[in-house]
């Protein structure tokens, strides 16, 4: 790989990460825009919404040069410590412990 193929690939990087981010931001202003609405009526919009910001979530770290597993594994922790330091959503709900479970069933 000569030094212009290096540049051309961090070049293309820069404006895929740049898009990403453009794409994270737009489907975040949908969420809102359909809390805003109200979501009984637009339960299909909103859950592709959700997972629309899940998935270039992903794809922004990938191209930021984290992988999918490293993620998978930061979000695991994340709710670990929410159970064990009885976050709020947790100790209402248990929605974190469902959620670990739905990790730990995952793999």
């Amino acid at each position: 790989m000569g030094f212009n193929d290096k540049n051309v690939n961090i070049t293309k990087n820069i404006r895929v990460i740049e898009w990403l981010k453009s794409e994270l931001l737009t489907a975040v202003a949908s969420l809102f825009e359909l809390l805003v609405k109200g979501v009984k009526n637009s339960q299909d919009a909103l859950l592709d919404v959700l997972a629309n910001i899940i998935l270039v979530t992903y794809l922004l770290g990938k191209r930021l040069g984290i992988s999918f597993d490293t993620i998978d594994s930061k979000v695991e922790s994340k709710i670990k410590l929410g159970v064990v330091e009885e976050h709020n959503i947790e100790r209402w709900y248990g929605d974190l412990s469902k959620l670990l479970d739905h990790f730990r069933k995952k793999r």
